[in-house]
């Protein structure tokens, strides 16, 4: 009952990230560079006080185990974090919600994939055409027409996707993923001033509603869901996590849908089907793949 609630919430939370983001940024409530320096900043101040509370809780307990107060991230995990955060923004700038979350989730597990495949893990013939078809829906989906999403937008989408596929993969052997994430989001916030150097350009174009959304995306849905989602790791099995995950862009694109306004096309339905019906064939047929977390 636990692992499903903490799932629930968890994956209702990465769908509203992109909810949030695309109302703030189609209202015009705030440009994408602020939005992900407010975002930055407010997820590593939630995460930090959430940190200092838990590490003070911990070295009270008799079974304080010392190796996790090492987990401090790294820096490469960190860049991996501010490129999936700013390509997240940047792209949802054309992108309706459903189909960036469709290409952003995609992307992750066609990374993961990659990875596996890289390090010579052995695949079925089911799963190589799995990986064929899946890319086959990128392409019908990217094809010419009215409903097509804008090329630079799911180009951006696509790398924000790949960055969190890596940060995923350098998090599967963290000792601590609370104090992974919290120490990766405060090492992100050296980046804040090359941020300004564009966004302080659009800092008189910055609404409250724009702040509220940025805020809440960083201290909630991000930092929060994220510490939701590792607390129901444990509890779930490594397929049940991966599949669960597939939820978030129907998710989103009901979101969308809801309070954006936004159309499900015959396309994007047809396309996240074929996406995420072959990733999930692969999952389920994999062998020594491990999903992102």
């Amino acid at each position: 009952m636990k692992a499903t609630l903490y799932t629930i919430i968890a994956l209702i939370a990465f769908a509203a990230n992109s909810i949030f983001c695309r109302m703030a940024l189609v209202e015009g409530y705030i440009d994408p560079w602020n939005f992900t320096i407010i975002r930055l900043l407010s997820g590593a101040a939630s995460l930090g006080i959430i940190m200092v509370i838990y590490t003070y809780n911990l070295k009270r307990k008799a079974t304080f185990n010392p190796a996790i107060l090492k987990d401090k991230g790294s820096w490469l995990s960190s860049i991996s974090l501010l490129f999936y955060a700013l390509c997240f923004s940047i792209a949802y700038v054309e992108l309706d919600a459903g189909t960036g979350a469709l290409i952003l989730f995609s992307a992750v597990q066609l990374t993961m994939i990659g990875w596996g495949i890289y390090k010579k893990e052995q695949l079925s013939a089911l799963q190589w055409a799995a990986f064929v078809v899946a890319i086959a829906g990128f392409v019908y989906l990217m094809l010419p027409s009215a409903a097509v999403p804008s090329l630079f937008g799911a180009a951006i989408m696509a790398i924000s996707g790949m960055a969190w596929g890596i940060y995923s993969i350098r998090g599967q052997v963290c000792v601590s993923p609370l104090r992974t994430t919290s120490f990766n989001f405060i090492r992100s916030l050296v980046a804040i001033p090359l941020l300004l150097l564009v966004g302080i350009s659009h800092i008189q174009d910055i609404s409250i509603e724009g702040i509220l959304l940025a805020s809440t995306s960083g201290a909630i849905t991000s930092g929060m869901g994220y510490i939701l989602w590792y607390a129901a790791m444990p509890l779930l099995k490594s397929t049940q996590a991966a599949v669960v995950q597939f939820c978030v862009p129907v998710l989103a694109a009901i979101g969308g849908a809801l309070f954006l306004s936004e159309q499900l096309t015959m396309r994007f339905i047809i396309a996240s089907t074929i996406i995420l019906g072959a990733v999930l064939v692969f999952v389920l047929n994999k062998k020594a793949l491990r999903e992102p977390t």
